[in-house]
């Protein structure tokens, strides 16, 4: 069984138990959240697809904690024009664990 859901703009494909890091998301470690955003539900013999969401499909979650993802670093440069500039980015994600995919 797993699912297909959205958070922070990108997708994730989740089973039961999964570990996984998503955009930031607000909370103590050790609290709940649930997801709403799912897109897509199969069990191995039915699947479900939403337009755009499933309304009876919920995924519970476990904050394990928050953390910063690896530096990427953006270089522009023009050439003959004296012209370079470098900007380096870190993305703060949480890690979550998956508890449970719940259907109504």
């Amino acid at each position: 069984m797993y699912v297909i859901v959205e958070t922070g703009g990108k997708q994730y494909r989740l089973s039961k138990n999964d570990t996984f890091e998503a955009e930031l998301i607000n909370g103590a470690p050790g609290k709940a959240v649930k997801l709403d955003n799912v897109l897509l539900y199969s069990d191995g013999k039915k699947v479900e697809v939403g337009k755009p969401y499933l309304k009876s499909v919920k995924v519970d979650c476990q904050i394990l904690g928050n953390m910063r993802s690896k530096k990427t670093i953006s270089f522009k440069y023009k050439r003959r024009k004296d012209s370079r500039r470098k900007i380096g980015h870190r993305q703060n994600l949480t890690r979550l664990r998956v508890k449970d995919i719940k259907i109504d």
